[in-house]
């Protein structure tokens, strides 16, 4: 059976939208034209926050419940009024990024499987200088959507006071953005400096409920995630549909709608409405220019304190300055910790602990390797329900799921920090609940 297709008019062109019929979302039933007709009715918000942008395209051939892949490099076959530019990455190799400046642009992207939209914080007529500031604000598993809000709240707080004009908007997932636009005169590594600056002081100004530990093992409560704006990062943008089950989007908020507001409020049929009648509340986002100094500074007293910089994310060089890019379970054990209760064993079949080669102090178990982080979730279930006893003593910051990097695609890895069972009550390293290899060859 042929692919079916439907050609709409956007923006005085022609944009063919292919096997539109194809179900992208199976739980509500959203189809692939339902999602290109739903950017369409935000164009003015969606492509206000990726207008003139580089743009990694996270392809959804198969809809929000297939396999996701990342392509840099835009599509050899594509329109010749479509727009790209050259972008170098830390591993020194280049290439041709899409940009988006109109609502047709924008209509071809969503035909190519993306559902949401992932621009660097530089405009395309100076890769060097980004001009956001952006916070994503990560909470650890089970931390209550109104501690992510009391925290959002926060960091508005501490940007006032450092002169930057803030933007909520939800994540459409599990966290929450805060952007502000800054004057372009920084290079990457400052405007991360001045995130690592302003996490660490949101953490100072309510301990209990932020973090800025880059280590799993020692975060609580809600991470900003600073590294959010080193080089080659990306962030779903303003109005980007997300691949939920019930089709949330990153919504832009006024301020005054954050302490009651609700992720599950904003989706893909909810969000064109509210657009439709009150606006976009970034409307004037472009207009709040502002100078990063201020943070800078912060930053410097930080230094001159003796705070070294954060860790960087493993891809990255080590940097000046950096703290050990070692996360604590991974250290070295002293002698008198060598025990076999003590020390984190490899499951069966495998050659590596779930900290890694080295073997650690830290009681620390491996349960999941899982291609999706929906089957790594459901091997932990079962641990759980094996082990209700051990499962007690955890907090939420004990489970640590990590997005891991395969040959083509991200998997997920879950281990459990197990420092606060009591010894006699640890159960011992069993065979993974999934045993995804992530790198054998297809």
């Amino acid at each position: 059976m042929p692919a079916r297709s439907e050609t709409l008019e956007v923006a005085g062109r022609e944009v063919t939208i292919s096997n539109f019929d194809k179900v992208f979302f199976p739980e509500t039933g959203h189809t692939k034209l339902d999602l290109v007709r739903y950017y369409l009715a935000v164009a003015d918000g969606a492509v206000r926050g990726v207008a003139g942008r580089p743009m990694a395209l996270k392809r959804f051939v198969n809809g929000a419940a297939g396999e996701v892949f990342f392509q840099k490099r835009a599509p050899a076959s594509r329109p010749a009024w479509t727009e790209t530019v050259e972008l170098s990455f830390p591993s020194g190799r280049t290439a041709e990024e899409i940009v988006v400046r109109d609502a047709a642009q924008l209509a071809w992207v969503i035909n190519l499987g993306c559902i949401d939209l992932n621009p660097h914080p530089v405009r395309a007529d100076d890769l060097a200088h980004p001009d956001e500031l952006r916070i994503d604000l990560d909470p650890v598993p089970g931390v209550p959507w109104t501690q992510i809000r009391e925290v959002a709240l926060v960091t508005r707080e501490v940007l006032d006071g450092f002169g930057l004009v803030a933007w909520p908007k939800t994540s459409g997932s599990r966290g929450f953005h805060v952007y502000c636009r800054i004057e372009r005169r920084w290079p990457f590594n400052e405007v991360r400096r001045a995130a690592v600056a302003l996490a660490r002081e949101v953490e100072r100004r309510a301990p209990t409920l932020a973090t800025s530990k880059w280590w799993k093992e020692e975060r609580h409560g809600v991470f900003l995630d600073y590294n959010q704006n080193a080089k080659d990062r990306t962030v779903a943008s303003a109005y980007s549909v997300r691949p939920t089950a019930d089709v949330r989007v990153s919504t832009p908020l006024t301020w005054d709608e954050v302490p009651d507001c609700r992720p599950e409020d904003f989706t893909i049929d909810t969000v064109p409405r509210r657009f439709a009648e009150m606006g976009d509340p970034w409307q004037g986002i472009d207009d709040a220019a502002r100078s990063l100094e201020p943070l800078l500074e912060l930053a410097n007293r930080h230094e001159v304190d003796g705070l070294p910089d954060a860790p960087w994310p493993p891809h990255f060089e080590r940097q000046a300055g950096e703290a050990p890019r070692v996360q604590p379970s991974r250290k070295r054990t002293r002698p008198d910790e060598t025990s076999p209760a003590a020390v984190a064993a490899p499951a069966p079949g495998k050659s590596s602990g779930p900290s890694g080669r080295r073997r650690t102090s830290v009681p620390m178990l491996e349960i999941a390797r899982a291609a999706t982080q929906a089957e790594a979730m459901e091997g932990l279930e079962r641990w759980k329900r094996r082990h209700p006893g051990a499962w007690s003593y955890l907090a939420p910051s004990d489970v640590l799921v990590d997005s891991m990097r395969g040959r083509s695609m991200n998997w997920t890895r879950i281990r459990l920090n197990l420092t606060r069972v009591p010894e006699p009550e640890r159960p011992p390293q069993e065979a993974l609940e999934v045993d995804y290899d992530p790198w054998q060859r297809p």
